[in-house]
């Protein structure tokens, strides 16, 4: 397949059979109740995968938070990867990136009016954040399919493209957190990254490999582009965005510390005039010496120039110091969304809205149903509910 990223370390396959040892262990434990999945009252989405990072979870989720944001009351519920700070911890207009870490920090930056915390404990928050709004509609959980303490209502399982789960293996040889059965706990499965040109062929290919059961739900999105965003707050207002069409005749560094940049490179390249990768790891922090590198690379690239980033990057690079004011002035982010293929956007956007309008306790809909129960305190109703997609 086009861009097949995948690269078995064969040498380490010993490693991968102890390894999947543990999380079938574990995996055990939860199936027959030693090990106990909480249900909550509240609609709770989880949006996450079984590979080491790069499936696009950020952009999806904030799919997520367009689709519902209007009519509904949306929390994000984040571990808050590589913060600097502990326990539960709900964000404001004044929270720093550092204090809930760059993804939920890049969300409330784009979402201000949307209720985003982090905790590493998700029962935990979700208890603190329900606790806090009692008319909280839906939780969103970001990377959140391994952790099974929750048991979500709708459980969203991310499939990149060139890296599917079905050719891959475990960590370490591979990049699988678990075995390839864990597949079987999402209720929706999206392949994400594909090209925008996929064969009819392909899609059908895919689906019979992944091999789903009948009350799975399988889509397929790709990555849209928005026009270039100036990437830190000095510059927003003396900057305009810039359109991706204006770029053939311009020389570019593209600036990462994703987990998957080969996806950007990939759609960027044809539209540039040369491109000059520049990646670091996932969540990198940008030290002095980073600073130094990147000043003076792009010191060295012939004019027309400019640095194109990620949204997510440039929340820890408006924290770097010593960038050189060229650096400064030429930088932009490259905002993502994803798009559905195969006209699947509706059947998506009426599974997610009916489930939540179902199951709110704040919903239009929910309250109807409350006004028609009779007031009788053994009505089974008044109970807790577990609440179940598959079950919808």
């Amino acid at each position: 397949m086009e861009g097949d990223f995948i690269k078995i370390n064969k040498w380490l396959l010993p490693l991968s059979w102890l390894y999947g040892l543990g999380i079938k262990f574990r995996n055990t434990l939860f199936e027959i109740g030693i090990l106990k999945s909480r249900a909550f009252t509240v609609p709770v989405i989880s949006v996450g995968n079984i590979t080491v990072g790069g499936t696009g979870k950020t952009p999806h989720v904030e799919y997520l938070i367009r689709l519902l944001k209007d009519t509904t009351r949306v929390a994000v519920l984040s571990r808050g990867y590589k913060r600097k700070s502990k326990g539960f911890i709900l964000a404001d207009s004044n929270t720093s990136m550092p204090e809930i870490g760059d993804e939920p920090y890049q969300m409330k930056q784009k979402f201000p009016n949307v209720t985003v915390a982090v905790c590493k404990d998700r029962c935990k928050g979700i208890d603190l954040l329900t606790d806090n709004d009692k008319k909280l509609d839906v939780i969103l959980l970001d990377d959140a399919f391994q952790h099974r303490y929750v048991k979500p209502g709708i459980n969203i399982l991310l499939v990149d493209y060139h890296r599917l789960i079905i050719y891959d293996t475990l960590l370490p040889a591979g990049r699988l957190r678990e075995p390839l059965t864990g597949k079987n706990r999402a209720d929706i499965v999206i392949i994400t990254k594909c090209p925008e040109n996929l064969k009819p062929m392909e899609y059908r290919v895919i689906t019979k490999a992944i091999d789903l059961y009948p009350y799975q739900h399988l889509y397929f999105t790709t990555l849209e582009y928005d026009n270039l965003q100036p990437a830190l707050p000095s510059t927003t207002h003396s900057q305009k965005q810039i359109p991706l069409s204006s770029l053939q005749d311009k020389n570019v560094l593209l600036l990462s510390g994703i987990a998957s940049p080969e996806q950007m490179e990939h759609d960027l390249a044809p539209l540039v005039k040369s491109l000059t990768p520049m990646s670091f790891s996932d969540h990198h922090q940008f030290n002095n010496k980073d600073v130094e590198r990147i000043n003076n690379v792009f010191a060295e690239m012939s004019s027309p120039k400019i640095i194109i980033t990620t949204e997510k990057d440039a929340t820890r690079l408006q924290h770097a110091n010593h960038l050189s004011d060229e650096v400064i002035k030429n930088m932009y982010v490259l905002p993502v969304r994803i798009k559905f293929m195969q006209d699947q956007e509706d059947n998506f956007n009426n599974q997610i809205i009916g489930y939540v309008h179902k199951n709110s306790r704040n919903s239009i809909l929910a309250k109807d149903k409350d006004e028609h129960k009779p007031q009788d305190s053994n009505n089974p109703g008044d109970r807790p509910r577990t609440i179940s997609f598959r079950n919808n």
